[in-house]
């Protein structure tokens, strides 16, 4: 398999989309296309499923993609890990961000490091829809910025650095769309989409619970795998999805409504890192973020 084939079959794993995977690669549409054809006459079977409408991995091609991952992964570090060495750069801190506004507070720490403390580095990594810890847990994040961890005993965290509402994501032809606000209890009206994966219980309920206040039940929509495919399930009239209210700014698209909630309690984010592993470069780099979460911000 060629380096190039590779890049391209992860990043359209990962995005399900071929003209946001050619921008990533800053390359044409047609010859990412080229690129997976040439993959799938590799391995002699399609690897995506693909309609007018959207994009999906095939049984093939989630295995491979799987297999795939950690070893592209560690492939990444060890050039990482060269590139570093040539720097004359002591520590590495590799961090994971939840969310757009989070990764550009995180950058924003790490551009002030550069000039404070240049013997540290500072590498972020988006935290896996589907897996929320597991990146953290073996080792590949050193600390990672994201909601508050719930019930996870061998994680620590610090104080909440930002917080926002809530919103729910439905097709723009649904009757809750034209609705101003919306409660839990209209959650009875929709099929919640839930994420697939290593999802702790609790963080599961808390993204897609599975009955209103009052008890009503709230059916399942599909299973999704990151924010891209899910919003496609949405826009497709597939279901809806629980969102942090920052998706209505950073994923707005034609076809979807994201309507505030009226009863949900801020999603709050902070520094989780492994309890028994916090080091000086975590301490430095929570300090930071805090300091540049404190300041006035103009992102959307």
């Amino acid at each position: 398999m060629e380096r190039d084939e590779l890049d391209c079959f992860l990043i359209l794993a990962e995005e399900l989309h071929f003209g946001r995977t050619a921008e990533r690669m800053r390359l044409s549409r047609s010859r990412v296309s080229q690129l997976i054809n040439r993959l799938e006459r590799r391995i002699g079977a399609p690897l995506f499923a693909r309609t007018s409408r959207r994009v999906g991995l095939t049984a093939i091609g989630r295995q491979l993609r799987d297999d795939l991952s950690p070893l592209h992964s560690a492939m990444q570090a060890a050039v990482r890990r060269a590139r570093t060495s040539a720097r004359g750069i002591d520590t590495v801190l590799h961090v994971g961000f939840a969310t757009p506004p989070i990764a550009e507070m995180a950058l924003e720490a790490a551009e002030v490091l550069r000039t404070t403390h240049p013997e540290l580095a500072v590498e972020i990594c988006e935290v896996p829809f589907a897996d929320p810890f597991g990146s953290l847990r073996s080792g590949e994040f050193d600390v990672q910025i994201t909601e508050l961890p719930l019930g996870e005993p061998d994680l620590g965290h610090g104080p909440p650095l930002v917080s926002e509402g809530r919103v729910l994501a439905v097709p723009a032809g649904h009757p809750l769309a034209a609705r101003t606000e919306v409660t839990f209890e209209d959650l009875a009206a929709v099929s919640l989409l839930t994420a697939a994966g290593d999802v702790p219980a609790p963080w599961r309920e808390h993204r897609a619970p599975t009955r209103t206040p009052s008890g009503r039940a709230i059916a399942r929509g599909p299973v999704v795998t990151n924010m891209q495919e899910a919003l496609t399930m949405v826009g497709a009239g597939k279901g809806a999805l629980l969102a942090p209210a920052h998706a209505g700014s950073y994923f707005a698209r034609p076809g979807i409504a994201f309507v505030p909630f009226a009863d949900a309690a801020p999603v709050a984010y902070g520094m989780v890192w492994r309890a028994a592993e916090i080091t000086d470069a975590i301490r430095l780099f929570a300090e930071t973020t805090a300091q540049v979460a404190r300041q006035p911000t103009t992102s959307p």
